[in-house]
């Protein structure tokens, strides 16, 4: 018969605590910086989605030789230059504007820069 060793019973409460107080510590870190990459994801590609917008638009005004100021419609730019109209993945709506304006998103900081 096999005697046990006193000395090995297992892991006492408190080293226990202390990894789940390491472990809970770990998740507060990691949550904000998640959430935050996240929301800047989002904002990437809503800035992509209006440069391809930007784009479209000059490929439209070139074909159809519009002037400064003409507004095209999104009729105009989907499917020939966007196989779709984007959507903003934070819930905004998206500004064409004329073709000598930069488009625009709803949103707060999704802004396209640039000349």
């Amino acid at each position: 018969m096999k005697s046990m060793n006193i000395g090995s019973r297992g892991f006492t409460l408190i080293e226990i605590m202390i990894v789940l107080l390491i472990l809970g510590l770990l998740a507060a870190v990691a949550t904000p910086a998640f959430l935050n990459a996240s929301a800047r994801a989002k904002t990437n590609v809503c800035i992509s989605h209006l440069k391809h917008i930007d784009d479209a638009k000059s490929m439209w005004a070139v074909w159809e030789g519009a002037i400064s100021g003409d507004i095209p419609e999104w009729d105009d730019l989907v499917p020939d230059y966007l196989t779709e109209v984007p959507a903003c993945p934070s819930n905004g709506t998206y500004d064409i504007k004329p073709i000598d304006v930069k488009p625009t998103c709803s949103i707060e900081g999704h802004v396209l820069q640039g000349s």
